[in-house]
């Protein structure tokens, strides 16, 4: 007896050369029954090896060009897709010399880009990977009240401390839910903290850089703040329990695990005690 067919769901990840992606990308091909469009600047990029490597790719895996500026490539990508994981975020590596363009447009634009071509294509949910960047920095929050997802940083508080990737992520989430109450579009947000755990892309995302910087010894004394973590690998789960809940809805912090950074450097040491660390 022949075995009954996969009834497959075509979903969509933007960015999903990236490092939070990637995961995503690879535990949604884990599952028989998801066929995954994949949308990264060049499909033909050396950099997107690693996902058409991915067990089941060759079958269930579409690389597709698009831009989150160019909304003609987005509404296309999501075009007859089910479900969409919005991705693609720009997080600036160093100082940005034009801010709004190189890292709020692209972020809130973009976001409005994606969630105008699901809605238009009657996508049944989308889920946003927003950041925890877009709670902490808020004045107004009690003092010593553990932040909730009742929290949003303060928009101007970001802009006098030109903290453009928390303004960047605050804006394209208060605008996606904003979008999503006027129109009906069911849109689900994950708000990960400082993401770490292996990399699957050839290239350095900006939180591993942070452990690099210690590694290379870049830094004689740190500041011994905590650090609120959260493996990639949960993240994507996240993604897929946001997605796959009928009863899930608005915003969901995703940050497991509090650790001072002496902390952080004690287990670098001891796993790779030949490099040069921070002194103090």
């Amino acid at each position: 007896m022949e075995a009954a067919a996969v009834e497959r769901s075509v979903v969509c990840v933007t960015g999903a050369g990236g490092f939070v992606a990637s995961w995503l990308v690879k535990l949604l091909l884990s599952k028989p029954h998801y066929t995954v469009r994949g949308t990264v600047r060049d499909p033909g990029d050396a950099k997107n090896a690693h996902l058409k490597a991915l067990e089941g790719a060759g079958e269930r895996l579409q690389l597709l060009s698009a831009d989150l500026m160019d909304y003609g490539s987005i509404a296309s990508a999501v075009a007859g897709c089910e479900g969409v994981f919005h991705v693609a975020s720009p997080v600036p590596s160093g100082r940005s010399t034009n801010p709004e363009e190189e890292v709020i447009a692209p972020a809130v634009t973009g976001t409005l880009n994606v969630l105008k071509a699901c809605h238009e294509a009657k996508v049944k949910r989308v889920v946003i990977v927003s950041s925890c960047a877009a709670v902490f920095n808020n004045p107004d929050w009690p003092k010593g009240k553990v932040f909730t997802e009742d929290s949003w940083s303060d928009e101007d508080l970001c802009r006098k401390g030109e903290d453009w990737y928390l303004l960047s992520k605050t804006r394209a989430e208060r605008e996606a839910f904003a979008y999503a109450a006027k129109t009906g579009l069911d849109v689900v947000a994950i708000l990960p903290s400082l993401v770490l755990g292996p990399l699957m892309q050839p290239t350095v995302n900006a939180s591993s850089k942070i452990l690099l910087k210690y590694l290379k010894g870049e830094h004689e004394t740190v500041e011994n703040r905590f650090w609120n973590l959260v493996d990639v690998r949960d993240v994507a789960d996240a993604l897929l329990l946001a997605y796959e809940n009928p009863a899930a809805s608005g915003r969901y912090i995703c940050s497991p695990v509090r650790i001072k950074v002496s902390d952080v450097i004690s287990i670098l040491k001891t796993l790779y005690p030949t490099y040069t660390y921070p002194k103090k």
